[in-house]
């Protein structure tokens, strides 16, 4: 590709303020671990808010979205949910304020908040450690694929005659200049390099957006588009047929296993459900929740990812989606069977973006694989040194040995996670494997442990173990993950209860701490009845009910805020405006049941916080 002058300079000077931004802050990241790894609980909701937005807002992520909704339209929205996109609303009705109040680094340190310190709770704490490096390593090899892509196609520089080697040594040129910010900046770098790449990334998107609007009109669209493609609706099956168009997209639908799309939408939300119940997984998103500065700002915080990535998101996808559905389509019936629909998105900016907005737009992806990338780095020595090494390896080390060793670790897994992306065939593959293979083995376990005060160390231990064991195998058979996810969910939630229940409660002081201070909703009356004994004043949380409202309506105002700006693009009004006067008044409703009634602390005698409070520090 062939980028003038000022692309290029546009390209060069933003990935100069990446590097400089992360080695002035490196003074503030670098004094302690509370600093490096949660930016010392300074930052504010909406900053943790923007760069955590920015972190979703991947290279892969994208490509991804937009081949989805050039084959599958409007339909599409709904398929992210196998991410699930919707725990997102989990997170800011309830289970953000839930986490942030245990105070702790990690999800690994939480374990030991919930299940104490016996042999059961390092157990599983060891578990957490190793599924979130899991975790970690197949998120830096699902970037390195994206950028690798991305990266061959739009920068002028044949590197290799070899397209894939080209492809490759791309990749290694952005993993290596970003982790050189990361590891010198911790959290600090991270959060304010994010706050920075998300400005450029949303100018970038609404840019996108407005092309493809001055440039495809509505007829247009429908002329290249089959029947239901601009339907939110489905039936028992999809009923989206590209044979007159391009039978690539039929087969590569057949081959995702989404045609009877009922069924898939039934997997989807049975899965969706149960994994935003168990709560984050130990990753940056999890990260920015501890990094709050209180428990209502973590939830707002988790609010505010929503606000700011959706629509100059899917702005971009919907422009991009819109110019390939009108000019690409004679590329992809050349290329057959072969057709590869992750290439929609560079076409698109190849052919369509304008001299100088090209390099903004260009810097904004980088800077989406960057931010995704940094935000995975940064989680991996959090888990490691102050989990294992600080733990179990040398307790009484100084600070500066601590930040020394994460720079080690973050360095050592950006080069295990880059040898893995060199081996992995699409970026389809990675992504179902992590969100429905790996998360599947994730979730029994993690749902048990806010709801059920019976549910002991042993059983997350062996609930988990169950879980990972099982996911492992489905990287290497071809079965879609999706539909693995049931009997790994029974698996791992049959490890769970025979771990629990042929072994004994956990202390219940250690249960009556993590109640005083979290109070979940679920089956704690016996914890609740032993705390009552003490001080008759201590209530029940009695939020469920308003708690699931919210969350209905939450993911009406999720799923509104994501086909605004498509209905916009796509110039269809009528849709727009039923769909932003959703978006509107379910923020009213919102503001008024969730946003008015947030909550640092759960309401609970002075006395009794003050003895969970005292028995958490001298334990």
């Amino acid at each position: 590709m062939n980028l003038s002058t000022i692309d290029l300079v546009i390209i060069g000077s933003y990935l100069a303020a990446s590097l400089f931004i992360g080695f002035w802050i490196s003074h503030k990241a670098s004094q302690n671990m509370q600093s490096y790894f949660l930016g010392g609980n300074r930052l504010p909701w909406y900053v943790l808010g923007i760069s955590n937005a920015s972190g979703m807002f991947d290279i892969g992520g994208t490509m991804w979205l937009v081949s989805l909704l050039f084959i599958y339209g409007l339909k599409s929205v709904f398929i992210p949910w196998v991410w699930p996109t919707f725990n997102q609303i989990f997170l800011m009705i309830f289970l953000s304020m839930w986490l942030r109040r245990s105070g702790v680094m990690t999800g690994a340190e939480w374990i030991l908040f919930r299940f104490g310190e016996g042999k059961g709770a390092r157990l599983s704490h060891i578990t957490v450690v190793i599924f979130a490096l899991f975790s970690v390593l197949g998120f830096l090899a699902y970037s390195f694929v994206g950028i690798g892509k991305f990266a061959a196609v739009f920068l002028p520089w044949e590197l290799s005659s070899d397209p894939h080697t080209n492809e490759i040594i791309y990749g290694l040129i952005f993993t290596a200049i970003t982790t050189v910010y990361v590891v010198k900046g911790g959290m600090f770098s991270v959060v304010i390099t994010e706050v920075v790449q998300f400005l450029v990334m949303t100018i970038a998107s609404i840019a996108v957006g407005i092309i493809a609007m001055m440039t495809v009109s509505p007829d247009m669209l429908a002329k290249v588009t089959p029947a239901g493609w601009t339907d939110l609706s489905f039936g028992w099956v999809l009923e989206i047929d590209w044979t007159e168009q391009l039978q690539a997209a039929n087969d590569r639908i057949a081959n995702d296993g989404y045609s009877m799309f009922s069924i898939f939408m039934m997997l989807v939300l049975f899965k969706g459900i149960l994994v935003s119940l168990a709560g984050p997984a130990p990753n940056y998103d999890m990260q920015r929740i501890l990094s709050a500065r209180s428990p209502q700002e973590a939830a707002k915080m988790s609010w505010f990812v929503n606000v700011v990535l959706i629509f100059p998101r899917y702005m971009m996808i919907a422009g991009l989606t819109v110019l390939a559905l009108v000019f690409f389509v004679d590329e992809l019936r050349l290329m057959g069977v072969d057709a590869d629909f992750e290439q929609i998105l560079p076409f698109a900016l190849n052919n369509y973006i304008p001299t100088g907005l090209l390099g903004l737009v260009i810097a904004g992806l980088l800077a989406s694989f960057m931010s995704t990338f940094a935000a995975t780095t940064n989680a991996a020595p959090a888990y490691l040194v102050n989990d294992i090494y600080k733990k179990y390896i040398n307790k009484n080390a100084d600070d500066k040995t601590y930040v020394y060793a994460s720079y080690v670790v973050s360095i050592a897994f950006v080069f295990i996670g880059t040898f893995i992306g060199l081996w992995v065939p699409s970026l389809n593959d990675v992504i179902l494997w992590l969100v429905s293979a790996l998360w599947g083995g994730y979730t029994a376990a993690n749902v048990f442990k806010w709801y059920w005060w019976r549910f002991n160390g042993f059983g997350y231990f062996s609930g988990m173990a169950v879980g990972i064991l099982t996911a492992i195998p489905l990287i290497f058979i071809d079965v879609n993950p999706l539909y693995g996810f049931p009997v790994l969910f029974a698996l791992s939630a049959t490890g769970c209860l025979v771990g629990t229940l042929m072994t004994p409660p956990d202390d219940m002081q250690v249960l009556k701490n993590f109640y005083t201070k979290t109070r979940p909703w679920g089956f704690w009356r016996p914890v609740l009845e032993e705390l009552q004994k003490a001080d008759p004043n201590i209530q029940p949380n009695t939020d469920f009910k308003r708690d699931i409202s919210n969350i209905l309506v939450g993911v009406l105002w999720h799923t509104s805020l994501t086909v605004t700006p498509i209905f916009m693009v796509i110039k269809d009004w009528q849709s727009f405006g039923i769909s932003a006067i959703c978006v509107v008044a379910s923020s009213v409703y919102l503001k008024f049941f969730w946003w008015n009634k947030l909550d640092d602390e759960p309401s609970s005698s002075t006395s009794s916080f003050d003895e969970a409070a005292h028995y958490s520090e001298s334990s």
